[in-house]
């Protein structure tokens, strides 16, 4: 898969930076923020944040050893109400960890200019939230008080936490201009840390190393012989290491904006990522964390929620064995127990690729995460006697797994390794059905964990054609009205989504949706076919009239052969783009239509016909058409032929949308003979 422009930094380098002498701290907001009107550079920016300075240091304490500080200080200007939601900050924090992570906001005001003076107003207790994420999270949250269009809000957080193997990551760039962005971090020698940064903008960096001291204090008891009472001695031992502070900093970041097919905006914004490599303190061994793919998941598969559940297997043997005993085939005890999985056990909406409440209780309450649900399927099949293996997955909105890392995936599901290559099972959702996963999953590639402790990549996105196929007759009366037939059938992907979508919803709300989408047409006689059996592909099939559909101009009539299916307006908008194109999968739109003629009327023009190669052959765009009689006959067929684009065809596919939406647009246009 050809994914170019996502460039990856190694900080080996050490620049010299011209822009550290710049004063930036809360509470010296100026007159001159307060009145700025718009952002300098991106006048439809509805914030701005003015400054963001961080650093993450490790703290030592008798108590609790080494652990890892991050001080936070940002300012913002908000220019329009649409920037509102950014005077909300929400903060994830762990309530799972020994000693307690804790998260603290502070100096949080409000400025606005009145009457030329500046006014603060401080934020108080009543804005401060806290709330229950799951057993594991837990969210905190501010909302600041008197915000206007115009104001400057400034506000401090600082968490504590013992876990120094991931880092917070960074961010430089968000959705909202950044006009100074810099972080520090503090490295005592005893810690190698991976570091690496994404995105289209490289940091400035200054790295150096200092002197640090730690006071330890020590106490002996030490009892004399006979009768002497007990003493008590301390010692003050002074510990000096080397500290590496590294700094980076960007400037004038414009703000990340979404564009058509993007899978996640945060996989292409610039931001730092740290691992935990190696510890090693004085007179011990060292000790190794993520430092390859293979390291990081043979530490998941030891989690005492992860490898351990795959070999529970006495809660569902009779069942198991009942329902495989009359089956032969391999596929048929995958398509059997993939079934029996999803209709046992329902997904409680929570992600993890470690179980939350274990596969047992799970299987007994008919209710778990994803790991409970694709665990506890990888199990069953193994106990049918499958090839199968977890795949561990970053979803789309947890970003791409670009570096080794245990914080990377969020998710799980089943593989199973045969002759005809790998088959990818996801049982959290009702419709997913062997090799079409819940688009959620399509996250380019997944990790699969082998009971060796061995693993591999694996493509995650999908290779064969989703398609839809619309077969349509309509006629056309004097006066414009248009009456007809159309069959839709829906293969992979495009069923399963329409199966989605459809789930428990009243047929008769889903068709005055689909009159108002399409044209306000009128249907009759709707009727669906296989929306039940997933291995068939779903058909809709309906008779429609419409008063809308073509023009009525002096003696012609002005038809879009498409009618309602008509692509309109060209999703590519941006002159240039630099992240890839991200269809989720591949796909075929092909129509087959028939057009009566009204009596007394004759085809004056009709399109010409087109047939458009993308080039490296990515797709390609086909239209057909013949007159024969008072019959017009329509083929068209729109195809991308592969999930992901890369940004280095933006302009060729730019170019492709324009002109295949010209020509679906161009009128059949019909004279009175």
């Amino acid at each position: 898969m050809k994914i170019t422009k996502i460039i990856i930094y190694s900080f080996v380098l050490l620049l010299n930076l011209t822009c550290l002498a710049q004063n930036f701290e809360l509470g010296k907001v100026s007159i001159a923020e307060l009145e700025e009107k718009h952002h300098p550079k991106d006048t439809s920016a509805v914030a701005a944040i003015l400054f963001k300075k961080g650093k993450t240091s490790f703290e030592y304490s008798q108590e609790n050893g080494f652990m890892l500080q991050t001080v936070v200080k940002v300012r913002i200007k908000i220019y329009k109400k649409e920037g509102y939601d950014w005077a909300n900050k929400a903060i994830n924090y762990s309530i799972d960890s020994s000693p307690k992570e804790s998260l603290d906001f502070s100096d949080a005001v409000t400025y606005n200019l009145v009457n030329g003076k500046i006014e603060k107003t401080k934020l108080k207790s009543d804005g401060i939230f806290v709330e229950k994420i799951n057993k594991y999270w837990n969210r905190k949250k501010i909302t600041m008080p008197n915000v206007k269009e115009g104001s400057v809000i400034e506000y401090e957080y600082a968490i504590r936490t013992p876990n120094k193997v991931h880092p917070r990551d960074w961010d430089f760039q968000t959705s909202i201009p950044v006009n100074y962005c810099e972080y520090k971090t503090f490295i005592p020698e005893y810690y190698t840390y991976n570091t690496s940064v994404k995105g289209f903008i490289s940091p400035e960096i200054n790295v150096v190393k200092n002197s640090k001291s730690i006071n330890i204090t020590s106490k002996e008891r030490y009892k004399a012989a006979g009768l002497s009472p007990t003493t008590t001695s301390y010692s003050n031992d002074t510990y000096t290491y080397m500290e590496t502070v590294s700094t980076y900093v960007t400037k004038n970041l414009p703000a990340m904006k979404n564009e058509s097919f993007v899978n996640n905006i945060d996989n292409y914004t610039s931001s730092l990522v740290y691992e935990l490599a190696t510890i090693q303190f004085p007179g011990e061994p060292i000790k190794s964390f993520a430092t390859d793919w293979n390291s990081v998941v043979k530490t998941i598969y030891n989690y005492e929620d992860f490898g351990p559940e795959l070999n529970k297997t006495g809660y569902f043997e009779d069942e198991i064995k009942a329902l495989i005993a009359p089956l032969n085939s391999p596929e048929e005890k995958i398509a059997a127990i993939f079934t029996y999985v999803k209709n046992s056990v329902k997904w409680n909406g929570l992600y993890g690729f470690y179980c939350e409440q274990g596969v047992r209780t799970a299987f007994k309450n008919k209710t778990g995460n994803v790991g409970d649900i694709n665990l506890m399927l990888t199990a069953m099949l193994r106990f049918a006697g499958l090839e199968a293996n977890p795949v561990l997955v970053s979803t789309r909105d947890n970003g791409i797994a670009l570096f080794p890392s245990r914080t990377a995936f969020d998710y799980v599901i089943a593989a199973i390794e045969s002759s005809n290559g790998l088959v990818l099972l996801d049982a959290t959702e009702a419709n997913a059905m062997p090799n079409v996963l819940p688009t959620r999953d399509l996250n380019w590639f997944g990790r699969l964990i082998r009971k060796d402790g061995s693993s591999s990549e694996v493509d995650l996105m999908p290779k064969t054609l989703s398609n839809v196929v619309v077969t349509m007759s309509y006629a056309i009366e004097p006066t414009g009205k248009v009456s007809g037939k159309m069959q839709r059938q829906l293969t992979h992907y495009n069923a399963m989504l329409f199966r989605n979508r459809v789930n428990g919803e009243n047929q008769d709300a889903y068709l005055e949706k689909l009159e108002n989408e399409n044209g306000k047409i009128e249907i009759e006689d709707y009727k669906r076919h296989n929306e039940k059996e997933l291995n068939a592909p779903l058909g809709e099939v309906f008779s429609f009239t419409g008063s809308n559909l073509c023009d009525v101009i002096q003696d012609k009539i002005y038809i879009n052969p498409l009618l309602f299916y008509t692509y309109k307006e060209n999703p590519f908008k941006q002159e240039t783009r630099e992240y890839p194109i991200d269809y989720s999968y591949p796909f075929t739109d092909r129509y087959a239509i028939n057009i009566q003629i009204p009596e007394g009327y004759v085809v004056e023009s009709v399109p010409a016909p087109v047939n458009m190669v993308m080039q490296d052959d990515l797709g390609g765009f086909k239209f057909l058409i013949n007159v024969s009689g008072n019959m017009i006959q329509l083929s068209v067929q729109h195809q991308i032929k592969v999930p992901i684009v890369a940004s280095d065809y933006y302009e060729m596919l730019k170019e492709y949308y324009q002109k295949m939406i010209e020509k679906e647009n161009e009128k059949i246009v019909l004279k009175k003979a």
